[in-house]
């Protein structure tokens, strides 16, 4: 009997814990149990590269946006690219300006877990004089109504890097005016 006693797991109030669980009388019944459902936080340290995209990460954690441009044909990109989509040739780095406008945004009601506090929040694609793409990125201290296809916006950027594309955002710069 010491053996058996030995070989418990002791009980723990660790993980999902529930009471009165309904169980059927006959065995016959538990086609018709309705599923238990519970809810279990899962967590895991996922270790990445960003390989390529690195130059990117390091320029918003030194307060600069940079983009590429193509060696041959001269696209530019504002979401860098190794390799021009146009043509195929390499690209090489080049640092934004941190003054665009505002091509077209969305105000997005619900987020992942990471901007659930914020929602509603709202993105914006920015434009760049000189820049053949577009920029994703957040417009935060401007309300939906007070944002306009056009509007001049500013970048700002985390004080502490978070090497991730949410360490830059816009703001509405001082000067609103439309663009023509």
């Amino acid at each position: 009997m010491a053996d058996k006693e030995k070989a418990n797991i002791p009980e723990t109030d660790e993980g999902t814990i529930v009471f009165n669980v309904p169980f059927p009388d006959d065995l016959s019944g538990l086609k018709k149990m309705t599923p238990i459902i519970i809810k279990q936080p899962y967590q895991i340290d996922y270790i990445h590269s960003y390989g390529q995209d690195s130059p990117f990460f390091a320029g918003l954690a030194n307060k600069k946006i940079l983009g590429t441009k193509c060696t041959r044909c001269g696209y530019s990109y504002a979401t860098p690219k190794l390799h021009c989509m146009e043509c195929g040739s390499e690209c090489d780095w080049i640092e934004l300006p941190q003054q665009g406008r505002v091509h077209t945004w969305t105000t997005c009601y619900f987020g992942s877990e990471e901007f659930l506090k914020e929602t509603p929040f709202n993105l914006i694609l920015v434009e760049f004089e000189g820049i053949d793409t577009l920029l994703l990125s957040r417009l935060v201290g401007v309300s939906q109504d007070e944002i306009s296809i056009g509007m001049k916006v500013s970048a700002k950027f985390k004080r502490n890097s978070k090497f991730k594309p949410t360490d830059v955002y816009f703001v509405s710069s001082p000067d609103k005016e439309e663009k023509a």
